[in-house]
Formats: structure tokens, sequence, C-alpha cells
């Protein structure tokens, strides 16, 4: 609990941070080589300038990749090529190896971004496959419907952002927007681009189905303009129907 604040803070500032560090990181480097540059082989420079490229870049994102990677070469060329202390390079050498350090610090960088996005959906992806089975074997199980329902409930929280969510046995009016079964949102019999826009509110709705039957909703609160992913969407409406076969099942 006393670790919350602090990764409270964190979340919220590591952006600037690691924004404040791709510029000051490889300055720094550049200070503590300044004393060995003439024995130091300019190559040999670059690549350590590239491993802290790599690092910054696995720390922040891809902007902070780039930003690292433009401050290398800027202070390369200014504490480590000649002549010192001048954006300038007079030798071919020394210029090919900044622009090199330059190209492969934004490669690394895209590679980088690359590589934690699809760790990302690779976690994610993991949790929903969880989410879904856990729910499904306490459906397949003897709890009553209301137990499923209240177990569904932090997973659509979570899932989708939101600020609330209910379940309702019966519909009601007015008719709101409603995530269908594939991730689709449908509003006023339009579909919502919820990528750029969120969830439209105040509330939406997610039907309980079973078989062609409605047998409840879920009433959700989303966060306003939070974009989520057709994927979240697509589990969130799975475990909807999976809440659907419960109460179906209890009521035969």
């Amino acid at each position: 609990m006393k670790e919350r604040p602090l990764l409270t803070w964190w979340h919220r500032c590591r952006a600037r941070i690691m924004f404040a560090l791709a510029i000051a990181v490889p300055l720094l480097l550049a200070l503590v080589l300044v004393p060995s540059r003439g024995e130091f082989a300019g190559a040999a420079a670059a690549l350590i300038f590239v491993a802290a490229i790599l690092g910054l870049s696995v720390g922040g994102n891809r902007f902070v990749g780039f930003i690292a990677s433009v401050s290398s070469a800027i202070w390369y060329d200014f504490f480590l090529t000649r002549p010192y202390g001048r954006l300038t390079v007079s030798h071919r050498p020394d210029l090919e190896t900044t622009i090199c350090l330059l190209v492969v610090g934004a490669v690394v960088s895209e590679l980088a971004a690359r590589s934690r996005h699809l760790s990302k959906v690779s976690t994610e992806e993991a949790e929903y496959v969880d989410m879904v089975r856990d729910l499904t074997a306490l459906a397949n199980g003897t709890a009553p419907s209301s137990v499923v329902i209240e177990r569904a409930v932090p997973s659509l929280m979570r899932l989708l952002d939101l600020r609330d969510c209910r379940f309702e046995r019966a519909p009601a009016n007015p008719p709101m927007a409603r995530i269908t079964a594939n991730g689709d949102v449908v509003h006023v019999g339009l579909e919502w681009p919820v990528n750029q826009m969120g969830i439209p509110g105040p509330e939406a709705e997610i039907v309980a189905q079973w078989r062609g039957r409605s047998l409840g909703r879920f009433v959700i609160t989303p966060t306003p303009g939070e974009p989520v992913s057709r994927e979240r969407r697509a589990v969130a409406a799975l475990l909807a129907s999976v809440v659907g076969a419960a109460i179906a099942t209890r009521a035969a």
C-alpha cells in the first residue's frame, strides 16, 4: 500500500522523466568520454551511445528513443569529433560515424518499440484468456448466476476502463449505445469510432445473450474519451455471453 503513491507519481511523470533522460544521458556519456577522446575509437564511443539509446527506448517509448538518438548524435559531434566544442565535423570518418549513430539509434528505437508492443499484446491476450476461462469455469459449476455476474463486473471494469458497471435483468428505455459480439459499438444505428472517441456515454450496454435470447444486460459507465481496443470490447461481449449462458442454464 505504501508503494501505491510512488507508482502513481511514476506513471504520471514517466513521460517527462524519460524525455529529460533522453537528453541528459547522452550528454553525460559524452562528458565521461571527453578525457579519453584522443585515444578512444569513435566507433567504440558510438556503440556506447547506441547501448544507451536502447536502454532509454525500452524504458520509454519510440519518441524517447528518437530524441535520445538526436541527442547522442549532437553530443557525439560536439564533444568527441574534431574540431572539439563545435557542431562541425572535419573528418569524413567522423561524419559517417555521426550519421550512422543517428540512423542506427532510430532503428534501435523502432525495434524496441515494436518489441514492447508485441510483449504488451501477448500479455494482454493471456489475461483475456484467463478472464474467459475463469468465468466459464464458474458458470459451468454450481455457483448461482448472481455469483457469476459479480465475478464478471470487475473484469468488465478493468477491460473497458469503466467508472461503473451494473447488471440489469430486464431491458429498459431509452436504448443505449451497445457493444456487439464482434466488438463494434453501435449508437443510434451507426458504428461509433471508439478508437478515437471512446465508448459513448453517459451509459452504454452489453447484452447478455444466449442462443439468441437476451437474458439481461450490463449497464456500463465509460470513461469519457478513453479509447478502448476492439479486442477488449470483443472480450467484454464474450464475458457477457458467458453470464447469459449461466442465467439460462440456472433457469432451465
